[in-house]
This record gives structure tokens, sequence and C-alpha cells, in this order.
């Protein structure tokens, strides 16, 4: 996309940000600072090879829409969204948002996160460990730091199965495991 002249930002917020599988996710672009007259443009984020996102085009949604809202129906699984904004003629494009992200417990038939020890709540004081499985042999596990949304690309898993140890850390997160296409089922700790 090319930048916008204005310097102008965009923040994508997701609602419900935990998801149950089959609802609704809403999708709000701000602009910041607040501006008017754009049309607003939505992507899904693609895991890629270099510790980034592909952004792909939601359907029905190439066109833009003036509205800066929009919902996605259905959504079963975690799954990443970013969104941009364009006006002007010729039309001019805004960067794409930061890549946010609706969790799902659910797992994904072809990918899932286990955790050790297997309960339903964990605390930042434990060690525990976090196992990508599935039909790939090239994971990578993400970390996102809730108080100050923080997303960070944990040590590669390159083997089916791969595990990672999580020590003692005072922080809460939220863990998931990407491998193409897909997104494993989320664990908040």
């Amino acid at each position: 996309n090319n930048l916008s002249p204005t310097g102008l930002k965009l923040v994508l917020s997701v609602s419900p940000s935990w998801l149950i599988p089959g609802a609704s996710v809403t999708l709000i672009c701000h602009t910041e600072p607040p501006s008017a007259g754009w049309s607003f443009y939505w992507f899904k984020a693609v895991p890629n090879s270099q510790d980034s996102y592909t952004y792909e085009p939601l359907p029905g949604t190439s066109s833009g829409t003036a509205n800066n809202s929009f919902t996605v129906h259905g959504q079963t699984h975690t799954a990443g969204y970013a969104c941009s904004a364009g006006r002007g003629d010729p039309l001019i494009y805004t960067q794409y948002s930061r890549p946010t992200f609706v969790w799902s417990s659910g797992v994904h038939p072809s990918a899932s996160l286990t955790v050790n020890p297997d309960r339903v709540q964990h605390f930042t004081s434990e060690s525990l460990s976090l196992t990508c499985e599935g039909n790939s042999s090239q994971w990578r596990l993400i970390q996102f730091l809730t108080d100050d949304s923080l997303l960070s690309f944990l040590p590669p898993a390159t083997i089916n199965g791969s595990t990672y140890i999580k020590n003692e850390a005072p922080r809460k997160a939220v863990y998931w495991c990407e491998s193409g296409t897909e997104f494993s089922n989320a664990v908040n700790i």
C-alpha cells in the first residue's frame, strides 16, 4: 500500500476478542488522529515465513466500505485481521493497521496448542510447556502480552510437536501457534 501523506495511523479493534465458535466478530477501524472521508478496506492476516503477515482482502470488501466497521460472520477459530483506508483521486492508501487477533479456545482440526500442566487456569508464577501439534512440521509460537498489546514471535518451532518451555514470567499473555495459513487454539496465561 502507498503511505498516506497525512501521516494517518489506523488502529483496528475487534469485538469480542475471545470467540464463541460460529459467532460474529465486529471489526472497527479507528483513524488517529480522527479524520473523515475515508473508505475502509478489510483484510485477513495470513502468517508468512518472515515472522510477519500477508494481508488478503476479506470477501466482498475489495471496493472498500464507507463505514469504519465490518462484521465477519461464522468465525470458528483463532484468526488475525487488519484494515487500511483510502481516499482521493487518484486514490491514496494508508498503511495497514497492525494485525489484531480474535482468539478461540476451540482446537483447529489441523493445528493445536497443548499446555502442560493441563488445566483451565494458569498463573504467571508457574513453569509450563506449550506444544504445537498438527499437520505441519514448520510452526511458530506467538506470545501476545495483553497489558501492553505487544506481539512477539518466540523461538522457532521446527519439528512437529515442538515444545516451548515457559518459566516464571510476571506478565499476562495469550499464546497460540501458527503454520502456513493455520492458527491453533489460543491459551490465556
